[in-house]
């Protein structure tokens, strides 16, 4: 077991070390630069547009790293640095998801990866298909149910009436 190895069980914060600390030293302390959605939606726009970024992201686009992952480390490193709220944050998700997805549309990247766990572009497509699918199958049982339940009234109506004895 090498040196590096051995961990010094005492050697870690003592309970409560966070409380004594000076306030005021993480950058989420400090209320956030940004507040308003739009104003936050076109700095991220312009920040991702710019020249050694833009690169970045066509490059991990391209080799394979999921449009939901790049998302995800904006939307972190943004809160992280003090730039917006979590609240913020979770409500520039799709926006930013759909601004990286549009630099890799438009650098006509082939097979973007969309979702951290899929690894083509075919899953989705099969699962979008299965849903439409039996999203169309679904609709037209119910229209045949509802023209079922139609008919059966009619026919009970015709043969027996209001005044009509018992059965």
């Amino acid at each position: 077991m090498a040196s590096t190895d051995i961990r010094n069980p005492f050697d870690a914060p003592i309970p409560g070390q966070s409380l004594t600390d000076t306030p005021g030293n993480a950058s989420w302390e400090h209320p956030p630069q940004y507040t308003k959605l739009d104003e936050t939606a076109e700095v991220v726009w312009d920040l991702l547009h710019e020249p050694n970024k833009l690169e970045q992201i066509i490059l991990l686009l391209h080799s394979g790293v999921s449009v939901e992952a790049l998302t995800k480390s904006v939307i972190f490193s943004g809160f992280v640095k003090g730039k917006w709220t979590p609240d913020l944050g979770l409500l520039l998700t799709e926006i930013v998801f759909n601004q990286i997805l549009a630099i890799g549309m438009r650098a006509k990247l082939k097979n973007i990866r969309m979702l951290i766990g899929d690894h083509t572009n075919s899953t989705f497509r099969e699962q979008l298909a299965d849903f439409n699918v039996s999203k169309k199958s679904d609709e037209s049982k119910r229209i045949k149910s509802i023209t079922k339940i139609k008919e059966d009234i009619k026919e009970s109506s015709e043969k027996v009436g209001l005044m009509a004895g018992g059965q």
